[in-house]
């Protein structure tokens, strides 16, 4: 039997890909630098933002001071941007996802969140109109750990008082979260509803895991 259901965040239940970016060369650009010089300091401290070690702005600050171009100015202006393009990210999401989500409840199942996330998506995140949805959240940047790592997964499991067969995970796939759902023990389920958008990167799709279309096709799940 079925006792919960633990959902990614990005590019499963909202996407970036109908809002806008404000990504690593759009924020260097309003630095006045190149995206490599940006990318020297930022691509080392994914791990640190991730998992709360660093805050997005005093990454922004230590960039600007490492290449010489430091504005406190500047420096607002780029958080600023950064907090509007993720509020906009959850304010696009398919209408589809909450029927899904009022679906699960209607059925008795739990709800958890696992995501991997950055300072300036925390806030973000527990106002959004998804939030109240969730019986447990899991943040990384709370939490200190991050997925793949299965302590994430554990932790959830334990907040949820389920055991990992009663579990299914559902992401896009990113970050190694559906193999290591799967490690631990849980049924992982591809959300394929928002691959179509992504005009960034190679799409990923996992032939050994179930697939979702639709989000309401996780409901057959829920037995």
């Amino acid at each position: 039997m079925i006792k919960a259901v633990i959902f990614d965040m990005f590019e499963t239940l909202v996407t970036h890909y109908r809002s806008g970016f404000y990504f690593g060369e759009n924020i260097a650009e309003d630095m006045g630098i190149s995206e490599s010089k940006f990318r020297e300091i930022w691509d080392t401290t994914d791990d640190d933002r991730t998992i709360g070690k660093l805050t997005f702005e005093d990454t922004i600050r230590r960039i600007m001071e490492v290449n010489g171009v430091y504005s406190e100015e500047v420096l607002k202006t780029i958080v600023e941007k950064r907090v509007q393009c993720k509020q906009k990210v959850f304010t696009s999401f398919d209408e589809d996802i909450l029927t899904m989500l009022r679906g699960i409840r209607e059925r008795g199942v739990k709800i958890a969140l696992i995501s991997n996330c950055f300072s300036e998506e925390v806030g973000v995140i527990k106002k959004s109109a998804l939030f109240p949805y969730f019986d447990v959240t899991m943040l990384s940047y709370e939490q200190g750990v991050k997925k793949p790592d299965p302590e994430i997964y554990r932790r959830a499991m334990k907040a949820l008082d389920a055991e990992a067969s009663e579990c299914l995970y559902v992401g896009d796939g990113g970050s190694h979260e559906l193999e290591a759902a799967y490690e631990v023990g849980m049924k992982p389920l591809q959300a394929k509803w928002y691959l179509k958008e992504n005009n960034r990167s190679k799409v990923k799709i996992f032939d050994q895991f179930d697939g979702l279309e639709r989000p309401e096709d996780l409901l057959n799940y829920i037995k």
